[in-house]
């Protein structure tokens, strides 16, 4: 592999033409951007997916993770040793992280120690995703991430949709995460008929952030504190399996087939799920 990206360099604006290409289609640039509080203060940044189509745009990188060792705690809960990565086998550039994740589930009444290893796998899949799309940011020059941010902001203001099938999908997209049409109408401060472009995509990336654990409803919404939403947002991200395993393996595999697909409700596709 490295010997094809050296034979085969890539062309910078051939690849910079086929980022922006990817963050003008409206189903990508509505699921690329989070956003989520820190001191107050609101913060945007690329999603997950995003930084899979920079990467597949930019080319000649390998990205994916491994679970390099497993072990059982004090507590007698188990635990896999992973190691995420991105490198660019053009450069030689290359970031990895190296975690922990903890075979447990919290649920609303408790929690308990994962042992199946369909339940295992995409634990360590869906924290791997994300510590992937900081090992692909590190790696790839940041202009070009900026670029693809900012396209994906033309792209979303351009497709901003406010019709009835398009506000019954995104209340139908927050119900899952135990937000309710009034939480969103107070957070807009107006009937949800009334609301703007700008605040469409303001709850895309609401929506994003939720979707890849970034926050909780409880951070943008007033959720009462026996409504158990910080719990289904968490479900509903574990069901989410954004691996990153191009070019990657793992020792845990799933016992049964997985399914087919997720429905993402904010913009009406299917995210695959592997």
């Amino acid at each position: 592999m490295v010997l094809i990206a050296k034979r085969f360099p890539r062309d910078p604006v051939r690849s910079m033409d086929l980022i922006l290409q990817a963050a003008s289609r409206p189903t990508l640039a509505e699921s690329s951007l989070y956003s989520y509080t820190r001191g107050g203060t609101e913060i945007t940044g690329p999603s997950i997916r995003l930084a899979e189509a920079i990467c597949q745009g930019w080319g000649n990188m390998d990205v994916g993770f491994k679970e390099v060792a497993r072990g059982i705690g004090p507590d007698k809960v188990g635990y896999s040793e992973v190691l995420a990565f991105a490198w660019d086998m053009e450069t030689n550039a290359r970031k990895s992280i190296a975690f922990r994740v903890r075979h447990w589930r919290d649920t609303k009444k408790g929690g308990y120690a994962l042992t199946d290893e369909r339940d295992i796998y995409e634990l360590v899949a869906n924290q791997a995703s994300r510590r992937g799309r900081n090992c692909i940011l590190s790696v790839v020059p940041g202009d070009v991430v900026e670029a693809a941010q900012r396209q994906c902001e033309i792209t979303l203001s351009a497709h901003a949709d406010t019709s009835p099938e398009a506000l019954k999908k995104l209340v139908a997209a927050f119900a899952e995460f135990g937000v309710s049409k009034e939480q969103i109408e107070q957070r807009i401060q107006r009937r949800i008929e009334t609301i703007t472009p700008a605040q469409i995509i303001s709850f895309k990336k609401i929506y994003s952030s939720l979707r890849d654990s970034m926050s909780s409803p409880k951070d943008w919404f007033d959720v009462p504190a026996d409504s158990g939403a910080p719990e289904k947002s968490k479900k509903v991200a574990e069901k989410i399996n954004d691996a990153i395993r191009k070019g990657g393996d793992t020792t845990a595999a799933p016992s049964e087939q997985e399914p087919a697909s997720r429905p993402d409700l904010m913009s009406g596709q299917s995210a695959e799920l592997e």
